[in-house]
C-alpha cells in the first residue's frame, strides 16, 4: 500500500520504538519531551528529542500515517539526506518558534500572577482564571468571596495557592509529537506538487494539495490565536513547522542552479 523509502522507514521504525518506550517508562522518559524554557526540567537538547516522542496512540497514528503517505515522494525528489535534513530542521525549527510563543504566553501568565499577589482582590483572582484556564470550574465562587472578603488571609492563601498552581502546571507542561516536521512536509508537497489531487479521510472528494494545506494553514491559525478551552494542540507549532519548511526551500532554491 505505501512505498516506504529508507529514511522515511528509519524515521517511522524510530518513532514507533520510542513510542514503545513511552509507554512501558512513562514518566521516566519526560527528559525528552521539550518543556518551557521558564521549567527547571528543559534542556536543549530537547529542542531535537521531542519530535520523537508522542502522547499517544491517535497522536503517532496520524503523525506517522501523514509521514508515509506524503514522505516518499519526497525522498525520492531529494534523496534520503536531504530528507532527513528538512524532516529535523522543520522539526528543530518548530519547537523553537513554539517555545518562542510559550516564553510569550508564560511571561504574561507570571505578570498576571505576581499582580495578584501583589493586590490579592476578586477582580485579579478572576482576570487570572479567564486569561489563563478559563476551563476551570468554582474559581468565580473564590472570586466573589475575595471581593467580599479580601482580608481574610486563608482565603487569599488557598486562591494563591490555587494561582501558582496553574502556573506551575503550565510551566511543566512538556510538547511532544513529530507534528512540527510533519506540518513542513506537509507544506512542501503542496510546493513541490502544488496540483496533486488528495482525497482525505475526513473530507471525501478530490482537493489539490496547494489549497489544502493552505486551508490548513489558515485552521491552524485561528485555532492558535482562538484557543478553545481544554484545547492542547501546539498549533503554532504546526504553523513554525510550515514556515521553516517555507525558509529551507526557498533558500535551497536560491543556493542552487536547479531545484531538486
Amino acid at each position: 500500500m505505501f512505498n516506504l523509502t529508507p529514511t522515511v522507514r528509519i524515521i517511522l521504525f524510530i518513532n514507533i520504538g520510542v513510542y514503545l518506550l513511552q509507554t512501558q517508562l512513562g514518566p521516566r522518559l519526560d527528559f525528552i519531551a521539550l518543556f518551557p524554557v521558564f521549567s527547571e526540567l528543559f534542556k536543549p537538547w530537547q529542542f531535537l528529542t521531542y519530535m520523537f516522542a508522542h502522547g499517544g496512540f491517535m497522536h503517532i497514528l496520524f503523525n506517522m500515517f501523514g509521514l508515509i503517505s506524503f514522505g516518499p515522494l519526497l525522498e525520492q525528489r531529494w534523496g534520503g539526506n536531504r530528507f532527513l535534513t528538512f524532516w529535523l530542521v522543520c522539526g528543530i525549527g518548530a519547537g523553537v518558534l513554539y517555545s518562542g510563543v510559550r516564553y510569550y504566553e508564560l511571561k504574561k501568565m507570571n505578570e498576571s500572577r505576581i499582580e495578584f499577589i501583589n493586590e490579592p482582590s476578586g477582580g485579579n483572582f478572576a482576570d487570572f482564571f479567564r486569561a489563563n484556564a478559563p476551563e476551570a470550574r468554582g474559581y468565580e465562587v473564590v472570586a466573589t468571596a475575595l471581593q467580599r472578603n479580601a482580608q481574610d488571609q486563608g482565603l487569599v492563601a488557598s486562591a494563591t495557592e490555587s494561582v501558582n498552581a496553574v502556573y506551575e502546571r503550565s510551566v511543566n507542561s512538556p510538547m511532544v509529537g513529530a507534528s512540527g516536521a510533519l506540518f513542513g512536509i506537509l507544506f512542501a508537497f503542496a510546493y513541490l506538487f502544488p496540483n496533486t489531487e488528495l482525497i482525505m479521510l475526513f473530507l471525501p472528494i478530490p482537493i489539490k494539495a496547494k489549497y489544502l494545506v493552505f486551508f490548513y494553514a489558515l485552521f491552524e491559525l485561528y485555532s492558535g490565536v482562538h484557543r478553545t478551552p481544554g484545547d492542547n494542540v501546539a498549533h503554532f507549532a504546526h504553523l513554525g513547522g510550515m514556515l521553516i519548511g517555507f525558509l529551507l526551500l526557498k533558500f535551497w532554491e536560491h543556493s542552487r542552479t536547479r531545484f531538486y
